[in-house]
């Protein structure tokens, strides 16, 4: 099965929009149709910007709580990988790489236009709509 890194930004804008792109990733997430990967550093990052105050009160009060529980029981975990530089204009999104490389994940989906400039040949960076083409493509 595919197994795929997803950025906090896709998380964070799929419970932000329930109809969005970034939503339906998840929704494949759950339907089956791909593997997530996720680290400590991940979830580390995801908690907290999930409890910002504008972020907060934008969403539904228990959508935060449950999709992290989601992804604490459902994903598969990967311990955090030793640091390594990838992305010269942030490197703060370095262990998104190194943890897709880590993991065997093929790819990783993001909204980050720092991430997406890069030009990988593995992992892939790839934008939610590019990724639904992707598994689409596959099924």
């Amino acid at each position: 099965m595919l197994r795929v890194v997803i950025d906090v930004n896709v998380f964070v804008s799929a419970l932000l929009r329930r109809d969005s792109v970034p939503a339906y990733v998840l929704h494949a997430w759950e339907s089956g149709l791909y593997e997530l990967v996720v680290s400590a550093a991940l979830l580390h990052e995801l908690e907290p910007v999930l409890g910002r105050e504008h972020i907060a009160r934008r969403i539904a009060p228990d959508a935060a709580t449950d999709l992290l529980a989601v992804i604490r029981s459902d994903a598969t975990l990967f311990d955090d990988p030793p640091p390594a530089r990838h992305v010269p204009s942030d490197p703060d999104d370095d262990y998104l790489i190194t943890l897709a490389l880590a993991a065997g994940a093929p790819a990783i989906v993001t909204g980050d236009a720092a991430l997406l400039a890069l030009e990988l040949d593995r992992p892939r960076i790839l934008a939610p709509r590019d990724f639904l083409a992707v598994i689409e493509s596959m099924s």
